[in-house]
């Protein structure tokens, strides 16, 4: 049976992981795609999640976002806020008439509801997200007329308006210039130093070197897990990766 259970008690939660999964299968009516996960992430680190397209990523993240519910096994957070969720830049269609300010504000929407006005604190955290990420000059802007970096920029500032200590990410430098993602990359890992713990589902194998820890994903089962050096051998890249 699934449990996805409360923050643990202080001193239940397991040493130095914000969270905890064991035997986690997942999917879609018809169709499975996690197969008995079992893993760990490390707290007040970058994790990424690796592995090619139909792997399991994306489920995985929508699992620990909890947008996804598993259909069995043990899903564990450690004591913190919930987590804040940054879905691809594709998700969000371009056609909505959101300004750039207003899809940051959006991130609001869970400590005070849709409908209500936004407080003095939260306009005072949403100019602090859009200026942590470089957009404030953005924020009159239509969505869809920022460039793919920009807007991932604001993706990422709806994330940190949320105030949470856990940031879940899918594909957040994916189809970026260099440039666009070393500067993502860049303000990803200031967030750890800051006290975030990062998720990232990513394609980009220096990006994932560069991750404190790394999941290595196939068809849906975890290949290995741990620091990415020990992961992202030849050898399991070659396994995983199978040529045309």
């Amino acid at each position: 049976m699934f449990k996805n259970n409360p923050p643990s008690a202080p001193g239940d939660e397991p040493r130095n992981e914000r969270v905890r999964f064991h035997g986690l299968n997942a999917g879609y009516p018809g169709r499975p795609v996690l197969h008995q996960l079992s893993a760990g992430i490390p707290a007040l680190a970058m994790t990424a999640l690796v592995g090619p397209n139909g792997s399991g990523k994306s489920t995985l993240l929508g699992v620990l976002a909890g947008v996804i519910t598993a259909t069995s096994g043990q899903l564990r957070y450690a004591e913190g806020s919930p987590p804040a969720f940054v879905p691809q830049r594709g998700a969000v269609g371009d056609a909505l008439p959101l300004t750039a300010r207003q899809t940051v504000e959006m991130g609001r929407w869970g400590e005070r509801g849709l409908w209500r006005r936004p407080t003095r604190q939260d306009r005072a955290v949403v100019d602090h997200a859009m200026e942590r990420l470089g957009v404030t000059g953005l924020g009159a802007r239509q969505l869809g007329e920022l460039s793919g970096g920009q807007r991932q920029r604001v993706l990422i500032a709806q994330g940190l308006a949320q105030q949470s200590d856990l940031l879940l990410l899918d594909e957040p430098t994916t189809g970026l210039d260099p440039e666009a993602r070393e500067r993502i990359t860049a303000l990803l890992t200031a967030l750890v130093a800051d006290g975030t713990t990062v998720v990232q589902a990513t394609h980009d194998l220096e990006a994932a070197r560069s991750a404190d820890a790394c999941l290595l994903l196939s068809d849906g089962r975890l290949v290995a897990h741990g620091p990415p050096a020990d992961v992202l051998t030849p050898q399991a890249l070659s396994r995983i990766w199978q040529p045309a």
